[in-house]
């Protein structure tokens, strides 16, 4: 087996790539660098169930209201109605 060359020279211009180096390259899919998976935001396992996505008609003035509180206002509305349903529970 040859000695493999550098990639790059002295001054980071990149040399001309041969099809032995082609085949040594791998995809980002099949082993992508920790330092890239860091950078998409891969997660963990939620802590907490997970929330459901869903459309529902609010007030202008209610939602307003909880947009001007700034970032967090969906959470707030989804904490003021788990608090309803403890002070006013619905029989099913």
């Amino acid at each position: 087996m040859k000695k493999l060359m550098p990639i790059t020279n002295n001054v980071a211009e990149i040399r001309e790539l041969d099809s032995e180096d082609l085949t040594r390259f791998k995809s980002a899919q099949e082993d992508p660098p920790i330092s890239l998976l860091k950078n998409l935001g891969v997660r963990g396992q939620q802590k907490v169930p997970k929330k459901i996505i869903t459309t529902i008609r609010l007030s202008t003035d209610v939602l307003e209201t909880f947009k001007a509180t700034s970032d967090g206002w969906q959470t707030r509305i989804d904490l003021s109605l788990r608090q309803f349903l403890l002070e006013h529970p619905i029989a099913a």
